[in-house]
């Protein structure tokens, strides 16, 4: 049927008044309530039905159904408490499946507010439900009721829809008032008109009739909300007059918190316990936009609060945060406006889940934010000055129970030096790359394995000034690092793993959750914080910390420089808590003439103030406590000269740690038969399983492939990984130096996509090549590791490995040739891939770190 096609209304005079709804309309009734709509609605069904149309009604509110079940009539139930996006995708997935020159009558637009808390997510549903149905020719009824939506809300939902009709009724007289008929006109169109008999319609052109109907809109606008700002704003104005007054109840408590900070059943009851009304009022202060702040900065305002309360003297060591929430909201809106919507929808079907990323990703990154929210931003960042921050990802499924996303999204460091025009443009990229980083593959790869791929994924964004201090040019942190509650790898065998443990870096705490080229940074088992698992001084040097992050001021960028270049930059109170001397190399040098001084990180002094380490492993007991789960932290440390500290706590989130410590007994087994057997450097829950195909990257091979080339090693496992998907089989790779480097040179860079489907992983040893495992429990591919229950272990050459056969499979068929041919035509010998021909196990027993490999018949 031809588009913009007359269509019969039901009603002759609106027919007339309007020249007829034609295919293609979006029709927007304004009404008082509900039943001003089934009025117009009623006439239009039964006119449908009489034309033998496809009419639809599209059922998703609380209030009573506009229509009831009738022959002719097909009815969807939606529900929007499953979140914007699913609602939104079904109701797309259904109009797509009608198809062409569907006739649709909606429920109330206004019952999506009620849902989603917010007129913003309302007028994004219209803004990308309206178009579809124009370019497929149908005809759709939408009513909206008066004066419960913002100013710019009804705005957008003028713009977008054809026909935007007003309609008001003074007891038996009805009146409708055109405000927007796209399209056609003529001389009256767009005066009121009044029903003073049914469906005949005549324009108001005398001035006593035209009084009367302004008198009765004047006096239906005297009971109207506040529309110049969001319902979001509205609700949290009435809440705190209710909180003055005193009549702040359970109930508005928990609209606050499914609306502003989370949905997950058991944060809502920490908040309760721990939040103070003032304290949600504080977060709507800060917020950009409106929705959710995201499970990150929820995560971290909950255990600054649950500190505060438990810990005695905590105030005194603390630093305040001074952070800002851009709500989640606004990522639906930055697609919404961006023209992504129709991408986005093929990136959530099966079928464009990977494929359609890529352009969505782009999008994400090329889009520009409404002028309301750029307004927003620059308030914010007048705020900061020039101060460094950094933009966090924070989205709604984050940090929650269950479902870290552990380095899955990107934070991104601003310097913030500059015009404030060049540091408006520098935060808008930090937060572009944000949420460009939802269609990551890893993070993609990782929401699908845990059954999260239908799941509504907003990115609220959380936005923090960076702690720190100048040093010369360049600002850090005295310290920073991640903590673990509950130590899930004992990396010395009479550890206390509930004790608690501390994985620091000296500066920026990248260093801590990344792993780079030659760093190690220091770990602290909280028993016994000053020990350490190294003992020579060579060895606390090698193994320590070579470059800092830090934020260079005078370059405004973000850099990573050497202890040696920063060192001149470091007053003596400084290198004396956070250095030591490696005095075995200053002898050798004083001995060859060279006499000058080296230091190492090491902390050291640090971690011997009882009052930071106590109040660590205090913070860490308490939060673990609260949340009922072991728990994982991110934090600063800045220490003055006098040695007084500060600590500021910067996110907080349930530690998956497996499924609790059980035994497991090891076989006999002849070593000729022994694969690789380990004591005391691996991760993993007790169990015995049976090994079906093992991979292996030879280390002398690998180490002499181009550096440039060394991802495509990472691509093969990947591929590798691909092809046994659902196979079922347990797959062990074995790899040289570190997995998931950033530091090809140090081990193989891949990422979790690559590695998703296996259920073991030994980093090995290799002095011909230089390549060295790192033990860094707490990074983020370990913490990739603990959820996805894959057993680590690192083949080292001592005491900690009692056997490694590298050629244990030499005499089985490599099968990477047929599983990869392309790839091995310049890989062959670097990764090879066997199902081996006897019965291979690994028995893990998690109680004493105690793990072995090898055919049992």
């Amino acid at each position: 049927m031809a588009a913009f096609e007359k269509i019969n209304s039901g009603m002759a005079g609106l027919d007339q008044i309007l020249d007829y709804i034609r295919l293609g309309d979006n029709v927007v009734w304004q009404v008082t309530d509900l039943s001003e709509y089934r009025h117009f609605v009623m006439p239009f069904v039964r006119q449908a039905i009489r034309d033998g149309r496809n009419l639809i009604y599209i059922r998703f509110a609380q209030h009573p159904p506009i229509l009831e079940e009738m022959d002719g009539l097909k009815i969807y139930h939606f529900n929007p408490d499953e979140g914007f996006e699913t609602f939104t995708v079904a109701i797309h997935n259904v109009i797509a499946q009608e198809g062409y020159d569907a006739f649709y009558v909606f429920d109330s637009l206004s019952e999506l507010q009620s849902a989603w808390y917010t007129d913003l997510m309302m007028g994004n549903f219209f803004c990308v439900t309206c178009p579809y149905l124009f370019t497929l020719d149908t005809v759709a009824f939408f009513p909206l009721i008066r004066g419960k939506h913002s100013f710019e809300a009804v705005a957008r939902i003028r713009e977008t829809t054809q026909l935007l009709l007003d309609v008001y009724s003074d007891g038996d007289v009805r009146y409708l008032h055109p405000l927007k008929v796209w399209n056609r006109y003529s001389t009256t169109m767009f005066l009121p008109h009044c029903a003073k008999q049914e469906g005949v319609f005549e324009p108001l052109t005398d001035a006593v009739a035209t009084s009367r109907y302004y008198s009765l809109i004047q006096d239906a606008s005297a009971y109207r909300q506040d529309q110049s700002c969001d319902s979001h704003d509205r609700f949290f104005s009435r809440a705190k007059r209710d909180f003055e007054n005193g009549t702040f109840t359970d109930e508005t408590e928990d609209m606050i918190i499914e609306s502003t900070m989370t949905r997950d059943p058991k944060m809502h009851t920490l908040l309760k316990q721990y939040f103070e009304p003032q304290d949600y009022f504080a977060v709507r202060d800060r917020m950009i936009g409106s929705g959710a702040v995201g499970g990150k900065a929820c995560g971290m305002l909950l255990a600054r609060k649950i500190v505060e309360k438990t810990l005695d003297g905590y105030h005194m060591h603390s630093e305040q945060h001074d952070s800002f929430y851009i709500g989640s909201d606004v990522f639906y809106t930055y697609i919404v406006s961006n023209g992504s919507w129709e991408t986005r929808i093929r990136q959530k079907t099966q079928e464009g889940y990977l494929t359609a990323a890529d352009e969505l990703k782009q999008r994400l990154l090329d889009g520009t934010f409404p002028n309301n929210i750029r307004e927003q931003f620059r308030n914010m960042l007048e705020y900061f000055g020039q101060n460094p921050i950094i933009v966090r990802s924070s989205s709604l499924l984050e940090d929650g129970f269950g479902n870290a996303f552990a380095g899955k999204y990107e934070s991104v460091f601003c310097p913030n030096r500059g015009e404030l025009s060049e540091r408006m443009q520098a935060f808008e990229d930090a937060v572009r790359t944000v949420y460009a980083s939802t269609m990551d593959p890893s993070a993609l790869e990782y929401r699908r394995t845990r059954g999260l791929a239908e799941s509504d994924e907003q990115m609220a964004v959380l936005v923090q000034r960076v702690s720190g201090s100048y040093y010369g040019p360049y600002f850090m942190p005295c310290a920073a690092g991640v903590g673990y509650s509950y130590s899930a790898y004992k990396w010395m065998p009479d550890m206390d793993p509930t004790a608690g443990m501390l994985r620091i870096v000296m500066g920026l705490g990248t260093k801590a959750v990344d792993r780079t080229e030659n760093d190690y940074p220091r770990l602290v088992n909280l028993d016994r914080p000053e020990v350490t698992m190294l003992v020579k001084v060579a060895d606390k040097h090698r193994f320590s910390q070579h470059k800092i992050d830090a934020v260079n001021v005078a370059e405004n960028r973000m850099e990573e420089v050497s202890l040696e270049k920063i060192l001149p930059n470091l007053p003596q109170w400084y290198r004396n808590l956070i250095l030591e001397h490696d005095y075995e190399a200053e002898d050798r040098l004083r001995e060859a003439g060279r006499a000058r001084d080296i230091y190492f990180v090491s902390f050291q002094r640090l971690l011997a103030n009882r009052k930071f380490t106590s109040m660590m492993k205090k913070m860490l007991y308490e939060l673990q406590r609260a949340y009922g789960n072991p728990v994982d932290i991110e934090y600063t440390v800045n220490v003055s000269q006098g040695n007084d500290f500060v600590v500021n706590l910067l996110q907080c989130r349930p530690l998956y740690v497996g499924r609790g410590e059980v035994h497991t007994s090891m076989p006999e087994l002849l070593d000729e038969n022994t694969f690789f057997e380990i004591r005391d450097s691996s991760m993993g829950q007790s169990a015995v399983k049976n090994i079906d195909v093992v991979i292996q990257v030879e280390p002398k091979e690998y180490y002499e492939y181009p550096y440039v080339k060394k991802p495509l090693v990472a691509d093969a496992i990947g591929a590798v990984n691909r092809f046994y998907k659902d196979s079922g089989k347990n797959i062990l790779l074995t790899v040289p130096g570190r997995i998931g480097t950033s530091s090809p040179e140090l081990g193989v860079p891949v990422r979790f996509v690559d590695i998703s489907g296996f259920c073991a992983i030994c980093e090995v040893t290799d002095n011909r090549a230089g390549y060295m495992p790192e033990l860094s429990y707490g990074s983020h591919m370990f913490q990739d590791l603990v959820e996805a229950e894959i057993f680590y272990g690192a083949v080292f050459g001592d005491r900690r490995t009692k056997r490694y056969e590298r050629e244990f499979f030499a005499n089985q068929e490599n099968l990477f040739g047929k599983i990869c041919p392309k790839e091995a035509l310049e890989l062959g010998g670097i990764v090879r891939v066997y199902e081996p021909e006897r019965k291979l196990k690994l028995w893990v027993d998690g109680v004493n770190n105690h793990a072995v490999c090898a055919y049992q018949d």
